[in-house]
């Protein structure tokens, strides 16, 4: 199943974004998403999420539920098809 990343840049709005971080991470938690990391840019910009799913059009549809975007806390987002790829490294 292919990779998504979905990135995302939040408005000024710090204690709205507080108030509705839980619900955020609740979704993504409850979303039954295979594969799923994420979190935070260190400087709490926006964020990341890595997720499966069967299509840009689900992983968009997805995207389009966070509880971020549901509330208007978002500046700028996109969401992108990933492919993987390990590199195996003798040190």
């Amino acid at each position: 199943m292919p990779l998504f990343v979905f990135s995302y840049f939040m408005q000024g709005e710090p204690e709205r974004i507080a108030e509705v971080v839980p619900a955020h991470a609740a979704y993504w938690q409850d979303a039954g998403v295979k594969s799923l990391m994420g979190g935070p840019y260190t400087d709490y910009s926006g964020g990341m999420i890595i997720f499966e799913a069967a299509s840009l059009k689900k992983a968009s549809a997805l995207t389009d539920s966070d509880p971020f975007v549901q509330h208007g806390l978002l500046s700028g987002r996109w969401v992108k098809e990933w492919v993987l790829e390990l590199v195996d490294r003798e040190d």
